[in-house]
């Protein structure tokens, strides 16, 4: 099933660095932003993970959650979660079946050796679970700022 902007998003029951089971439609009735990234404290994820940190509050005030999900197990996650105090969850898709679903897992190249991994990439989800807006190889650089500024301007 393809992530198309305008169709249902693919539904997914993943752990939480809380231990708890999240499911995406846990949260019908809010904006959710559901960013995938490769790896907790590398320096491209720690810096995207912050920017979504330091704009927390305005995602919340419209109304909108965020969802981080690698494939880091939730104790990686817990600890990225402490080191840089993040106020959101980050969900442990370790078997790739969500990133596989919401089509993320990519093969990629690095210093000549290839390898699959993650795509970096959001998706914005109204609040009936249907996909507004899609971000695919996102550079990390004002691309939270990006979603931010997009969400804004469709609740208006």
């Amino acid at each position: 099933m393809a992530v198309e902007v305008g169709k249902r998003a693919p539904e997914f029951e993943l752990k939480a660095n809380t231990g708890e089971s999240v499911k995406l439609s846990d949260f019908r009735g809010k904006y959710v932003i559901v960013y995938f990234y490769p790896k907790d404290m590398t320096p491209g994820c720690t810096t995207q993970a912050c920017d979504f940190r330091d704009h927390h509050e305005s995602f919340k005030e419209l109304d909108a959650v965020i969802l981080g999900i690698s494939p880091d197990p939730i104790d990686r996650h817990q600890k990225f979660i402490d080191k840089h105090d993040l106020p959101f969850l980050l969900l442990a898709d370790e078997d790739h079946k969500v990133a596989e679903a919401y089509d993320v897992w990519k093969l990629k190249k690095m210093f000549g050796k290839e390898y699959m991994g993650i795509e970096r990439s959001t998706f914005l989800i109204d609040k009936e679970g249907i996909v507004m807006k899609e971000w695919r190889k996102v550079r990390v650089k004002g691309h939270v700022e990006e979603a931010l500024e997009y969400l804004k301007e469709t609740k208006a």
